[in-house]
């Protein structure tokens, strides 16, 4: 082989990358953001039809049930009550004198559109459903990574969106959950803060109040902003009509989170309908018992270290505390840092939300996907071995959720 073979083999293996990397980098970003999502919903649905294909009899399907109906079991169900035949007028009540499971405990922004949908295309539920989800989870990923890049680079945030849409609660992106059109809307709000459109803002958190409930999380995230930017107007001018307009938001977020629990308590006849409602899911667990702020995951350390592993609630308080702990250095690390104050305050006042009114359990997976602004400080290692591991590890993480979460047994004691 001569000299001159070598150094032409040798342009040949340089030049074809860099044209490839050029095309790349002229790929607009929103095209790669779906094929992103499709390749990530992909892998999904691959998942969720294997799931399916073994599958027993269950309380919402026969055995071995189509995609679509698989997709719309667990509150899939309730949220197909609401859209054909609303919220009851009065709430059902046990044997012993306590509220039941019932509608009230699902928002109707999601299980109304879905009708909206089914009365224009004339698809039954779980299509309709489906449909509306996989559409506002490619919205979410749109501009979870115009988020990302007010703040990370463009290949960073481009990760961070893989991460979004591969992570291992995902699959509610194409499953009848309302998860995917509140992320779309909270996304949205983020953004609309980040960049200061204080009145834009005003219709998605009015619209994700009435789809998933944690308005009071974000009127807390807004309260947060405003005295930050009032202690550090020196540096960045926060104008008369900036202080009006966030203040504003603020208020209307905690009004919206309150709106919910107000209705059902009008329509029912009894104040704290949506609240006894919430809280008869976690009666399976520890009983029937009154919302007591924050102390929801004392009860679980008592229940999970105590009854359940049959361990001392000692074990529980100290994880308790060592995962808060962590989660708190977490906030002030450099990664989290870049990622601004603002997502630091959404992520502060959600987390606080959780611990106030929230039992943990199975569900604590899907309830922290409005932190998926963090997913951003995840991304940001540029190592190709770390991101391939990153990749690997939510797809097994999706794939164990799915199993342990979504998949029925005659037993189950763990919903998604």
């Amino acid at each position: 082989m001569t000299d001159t073979d070598i150094g032409y083999r040798a342009t040949r293996r340089t030049v074809l990358p860099a044209s490839l990397r050029l095309r790349y980098r002229l790929t607009p970003w929103w095209v790669k953001v779906i094929v992103v999502y499709l390749l990530a919903r992909l892998a999904s649905t691959v998942m969720l039809v294997v799931l399916a294909s073994v599958q027993g009899a269950n309380p919402w399907t026969g055995a071995h049930p189509g995609y679509f109906d698989y997709a719309s079991i667990w509150d899939g169900r309730w949220y197909d009550i609401v859209a054909e035949a609303g919220y009851p007028k009065s709430l059902p009540i046990g044997a012993d004198g306590t509220v039941q499971q019932n509608a009230w405990a699902f928002l109707p922004a999601y299980p109304f559109l879905v009708r909206a949908v089914m009365t224009v295309t004339f698809l039954p539920w779980s299509p309709a459903a489906v449909l509306v989800s996989f559409g506002f989870g490619l919205g979410a990923a749109l501009v979870f990574y115009r988020l990302m890049a007010l703040r990370l680079p463009g290949s960073t945030s481009l990760f961070a969106t893989v991460i979004f849409c591969a992570g291992p609660t995902s699959p509610l992106f194409q499953l009848a959950y309302a998860e995917s059109m509140y992320l779309f809307f909270l996304m949205l709000a983020l953004y609309l803060l980040l960049k200061r459109r204080y009145w834009w803002m005003l219709a998605p958190v009015l619209v994700m109040a009435f789809t998933r409930p944690s308005g009071l999380a974000f009127a807390l995230a807004m309260g947060l902003h405003v005295v930050y930017r009032w202690v550090v107007r020196r540096r960045d001018e926060f104008p008369v009509r900036e202080r009006v307009a966030s203040i504003v938001v603020m208020l209307v977020a905690g009004v919206s989170g309150i709106a919910w629990p107000a209705i059902a308590g009008l329509v029912t006849g009894v104040p704290d309908a949506y609240t006894a409602t919430e809280l008869s899911w976690r009666a399976d667990y520890i009983g029937h018992v009154h919302l007591v702020p924050f102390a929801p995951w004392i009860q679980a350390a008592d229940w999970w270290f105590g009854l359940f592993l049959q361990t001392s609630p000692w074990l529980g308080y100290i994880t308790l505390v060592t995962v808060l702990a962590l989660f708190g250095i977490w906030m002030f690390a450099p990664s989290v840092r870049r990622l601004g104050v603002d997502l630091r305050f959404w992520s502060v006042a959600y987390a606080l939300y959780l611990l106030a009114v929230f039992f943990p359990q199975s569900s604590t997976f899907r309830l922290l996907a409005p932190m998926s602004p963090l997913a951003g400080a995840i991304a940001q290692p540029k190592s190709r071995t770390y991101r391939v591991v990153i990749v690997v590890l939510c797809l097994a993480l999706q794939w164990g959720w799915l199993l342990v979460c979504w998949g029925v047994d005659g037993l189950d004691w763990s919903p998604p």
